[in-house]
């Protein structure tokens, strides 16, 4: 046992014993206990250096009384909380939802519910809002019109607000170029703005959009983001004539009778029907059968529950009040072109391949072993998170170039706006969108309120309460090398 003096700082320690039958670690334990400097920030000054933790201390040559010299610096003395603990439940709805994400609400201006809930939906996909950053004056369309600038600009203003606030924005700016712009959204009753149609707002937004966001790059353009191209077999039953037609659509129509009850059901319906048209072969008009399926799939599919209908007896849009379940993943596969199904083969056993293997199970694929070592699940916004950050490294661009995104025909749900009410012109519109962390929050205009993702599926109708009106998904892909 040997005992000498230490001297740290201001301070001197006279008589701190060491035992030179243990490791200086031990001794430099003895320190921390007195200077509340750990041992790993210790420098002790001896012999040859400073003290390391293995030495033997029979070759530093200490002499008893000896002083020796350390530097380094303690620990902050740990306080008590000035604030007890406070459990997320316990928070007031605002906070709850502030600490889950995206958090800011939009004010209420005077029946404006319609316009909020659209905005708050589309405002969750990140590829617009990226596209929209990008927008300027000088980079529009020369075809634009003054009226589809201003809201372009209004709607990228608005994104850039609520990313930027913890706190209820007013869409002022917006609301105005958007009257300006759609007039019937600027009609009043007794000098009060009248309620509107969110799927009429939904529309042209988006057609407005799809004008003056025509981007060189294709994963940010409105036809990529938003695009569904629609090939339809027009046939006469009496003639037998037949013709073949492709349009663009930027939702698909969920219609609901009394044989509907679940949201597949309804989009079937839905790309069928019946048109009138004069016929070359017969002379005069006459019935035509237009049945239609899906030749390119969007990275964001929107569906409108077509609930509303003109009632003549009470002048207004009555609403159709039938449950309708919709699912959290939705799979088109069904409702795709025969050239389309082909092309989904491939990606489609890559996925079911990789969810074998992230669950445990055996592949069937000969190749899926080797496939899973280059394909990565995505989704679209990590293939354009990937193809950003590429840009900043030449390197990082050479290879996601020769990566392609595929489409499955598998989508999740990510947001969904509702309708309470009787009518499409009365009542009361809410969003109900998935935070990048996987949690939902209902946005009640300028109220955001956390919900859990059992109970988002509930909103199907059957009664009085917020029903589906809008669904919007997202693409699950692939990306391959």
């Amino acid at each position: 046992m040997l005992t000498v003096s230490v001297k740290w700082q201001k301070e001197v320690f006279p008589a701190v014993e060491i035992d030179t039958s243990q490791p200086p670690l031990v001794f430099k334990c003895q320190l921390y206990a007195l200077t509340g400097v750990p041992p790993e920030r210790q420098k002790i000054m001896v012999k040859g250096g400073l003290l390391k933790d293995d030495a033997d201390w029979n070759a530093l040559g200490l002499k008893e009384g000896q002083r020796l010299m350390m530097m380094g610096t303690a620990d902050e003395i740990v306080k008590a909380p000035e604030n007890s603990p406070v459990f997320l439940e316990d928070l007031p709805e605002e906070e709850q939802a502030a600490s889950m994400g995206h958090t800011a609400g939009l004010f209420n201006l005077g029946n404006t519910c319609y316009m909020n809930s659209t905005v708050q939906c589309l405002h969750s996909v990140p590829q617009l809002k990226l596209a929209l950053q990008k927008y300027t004056y000088s980079g529009r369309s020369s075809d634009l019109d003054p009226s589809s600038h201003l809201l372009t600009v209004a709607t990228r203003d608005l994104f850039g607000e609520l990313d930027r606030s913890t706190r209820a924005v007013a869409p002022m700016q917006f609301w105005m170029v958007l009257r300006k712009k759609y007039p019937q959204f600027a009609q009043q009753h007794n000098g009060l703005f009248m309620q509107q149609d969110a799927e009429e707002c939904w529309t042209q937004l988006i057609y407005t959009l799809s004008q003056s966001l025509k981007s060189p790059d294709s994963s940010e353009s409105m036809k990529s983001l938003f695009g569904i191209e629609l090939t339809s077999k027009i046939r006469c039953a009496e003639s037998g004539e037949e013709s073949l037609e492709i349009e663009l659509v930027y939702s698909l129509k969920c219609h609901i009778s009394h044989e509907v009850n679940h949201l597949h059901e309804g989009l079937k319906h839905g790309l069928k029907s019946e048109l009138e048209k004069v016929s070359p072969a017969l002379g005069r008009s006459a019935v035509y059968l237009k049945e239609s399926r899906i030749n390119t799939l969007p990275n964001y599919l929107t569906i409108q529950f077509v609930r509303f209908f003109w009632k003549r007896e009470s002048n207004q849009k009555a609403k159709i009040l039938r449950k309708v379940n919709y699912p959290l993943e939705l799979d088109v596969l069904d409702l795709c072109s025969d050239e389309l199904c082909e092309k989904l083969k491939e990606p489609r056993q890559i996925l079911r391949d990789q969810e074998n293997t992230k669950f445990g199970l055996k592949s069937k694929g000969k190749e899926s072993d080797t496939k899973d070592k280059d394909v990565e699940m995505s989704n679209a916004e990590v293939s354009l998170s990937s193809s950003c950050e590429s840009s900043n490294s030449n390197a990082s661009g050479a290879t996601d170039l020769q990566k392609q995104t595929q489409f499955t025909g598998i989508y999740d749900l990510v947001a969904v706006l509702t309708h309470k009410g009787r009518s499409a012109d009365s009542g009361h519109y809410v969003a109900w969108v998935k935070q990048e962390n996987g949690k939902w929050i209902e946005f009640d205009d300028e109220n955001p309120i956390p919900q859990r993702e059992e109970d988002i599926t509930k909103l199907s109708g059957g009664g009085d309460w917020h029903m589906a009106y809008i669904c919007m998904y997202k693409a699950r892909t692939i990306v391959t090398p």
